[in-house]
């Protein structure tokens, strides 16, 4: 006689993309205290050069998350405290693109 061993794993229900199956509608949670900008950056054109911003901005001490939309322009960063905009536009300028300002 053998014994039948059966093992259920659990549905996923959700994955890395909202229910809209967009990765970029703000859907991602927020940690409490933080700080959310959104910068307009001109020049990017295609995921790489969405990359490329989110890369360097990504390296600012205090910085939890950036996402970068080359369809809009528009950069969302969640900080710990506000970012010093010298610093936001030394690192857009070393991913080679240009900061327009805050939105």
């Amino acid at each position: 006689m053998t014994a039948e061993t059966k093992t259920e794993l659990p549905q996923v229900t959700s994955g890395c993309c909202s229910s809209t199956g967009s990765c970029h509608d703000g859907a991602d949670e927020v940690p409490t205290g933080a700080v959310t900008t959104v910068y307009d950056v001109k020049g990017m054109t295609c995921g790489h050069c969405e990359g490329a911003v989110s890369g360097e901005i990504s390296e600012i001490p205090g910085v939890s998350s950036v996402t970068a939309v080359a369809a809009t322009g528009k950069v969302t960063v969640v900080s710990e405290a506000p970012l010093d905009e010298a610093a936001v536009r030394a690192a857009v300028d070393e991913a080679g693109y240009e900061l327009l300002g805050r939105v």
